[in-house]
This record gives C-alpha cells, sequence and structure tokens, in this order.
C-alpha cells in the first residue's frame, strides 16, 4: 500500500520508474512536529524532577551571605556596608590564619630597625617557615657572634610580634657558591673546599 500523503512517482513509457519529484513544502506542513512550546514545557519538567531527586528545590533563591537578615538585630555595620581597608585586610589575614605569618614578614621588611645597622650589615633574614626565622651572615665570625645574640634577638623579636610567633632562630654562615647548577656542572661529590 502506498501512503496517501507521499505522491506517486510516475511511471515511464516502459514501465520504468521515475525519480520522484521534489516537494518544496516547507518541513512543519510535511511532517506533524510537536510544538515547540510542549518541548521546552518537558524539558524545563525533565530539569525540574532531576533538581528534586538531588535535594534542590527549584525556584528557590539562597541568601547571599552579603544579605542583611532582616530577622536579625544587628550591632555594628552589616556585610554589605562600606568598612576602612585596615579593617577589612586584618579580618582577612585573621580569617585565613595569616596574622603570623604577615607579622613576621614585617619583621624581616624592618629587619635593620629591629637589630640594628651593625648586626643588619653583616645578617640578613632570609626565610621564615613554621616559626623558625633563618638567618643568613656574610661571614662565620658574624654567623657565631648570632648564634649568640639568638635569646636578644628572639626576645626583640617577641616584643615586636608577640610571643610564640617566633620560637627559633635558626642563623646560617655565609654561602659558597653552587656546582650543582649551571653548564659547567659535573656529577659527583663536587669540590672539597669550605666556603666560610
Amino acid at each position: 500500500m502506498s501512503d496517501p500523503s507521499v505522491p506517486a512517482a510516475p511511471e515511464g513509457e516502459d514501465g520504468d520508474d521515475v525519480a520522484p519529484v521534489a516537494d518544496h513544502r516547507p518541513l512543519a506542513e510535511r511532517v506533524d512536529l510537536t510544538p515547540p512550546a510542549s518541548v521546552a514545557r518537558a524539558a524545563l519538567d525533565r530539569a525540574r524532577l532531576q533538581a528534586k531527586e538531588r535535594g534542590i528545590r527549584p525556584g528557590r533563591r539562597r541568601p547571599s551571605p552579603l544579605a542583611d537578615s532582616a530577622t536579625a538585630e544587628r550591632k555594628g555595620p552589616g556585610a554589605r556596608d562600606p568598612q576602612l581597608f585596615g579593617d577589612a585586610i586584618t579580618n582577612l589575614l585573621r580569617q585565613r590564619g595569616w596574622t603570623a605569618d604577615v607579622t613576621v614578614g614585617g619583621v624581616v621588611g624592618r629587619w635593620r630597625e629591629i637589630v640594628g645597622d651593625d648586626v643588619a650589615n653583616h645578617c640578613v633574614a632570609e626565610t621564615f617557615h613554621d616559626k623558625v626565622l633563618v638567618i643568613r651572615a656574610d661571614s662565620t665570625a658574624w654567623a657565631t657572634q648570632m648564634r649568640i645574640l639568638t635569646p636578644q634577638v628572639l626576645n626583640t623579636i617577641a616584643k615586636e610580634v608577640g610571643d610564640g610567633v617566633v620560637t627559633e632562630l635558626t642563623v646560617l654562615g655565609p654561602a659558597g657558591p653552587s656546582f650543582k647548577r649551571g653548564p659547567r656542572s659535573v656529577r659527583g661529590k663536587g669540590p672539597r673546599d669550605t666556603w666560610g
């Protein structure tokens, strides 16, 4: 049986089939399509059902952490109120636990003021990690002198940044040239000379 919606192919003189004539009508007229509004509604219903299965409530907005609660009474500025830059940075440092690192960074930046010109001309604060401040001296004599002065320097730092921020001072002697990197590096034990 032939479909009445499809035109029959004309037959040639000797009974051969001839190619069908192209139908130039729009696709919507040739095929029964679901209306676009119905397709969109079905997709939205599926998305809502999937969200409900995951425990998300569609259509309900989560409150912003910056929004002031109408029911709670606040003493002082809200989260959306303008704040001084210094206060905002202080709150951020406290929340992230960076306060000790930043205060010791201030000590490293003000090293000359804290220890004086004589010591600062020969010793440099290099790193701070896990409450240990590492000092590099430019000679072995100054490294020895800094080891003797360690209790006094720790007391001075404690006055500047607070007790317990820096608990240990590691003093290193002068660093010699490294033969482990560069175009002329050679595998092995390296030179047998002490640099300092």
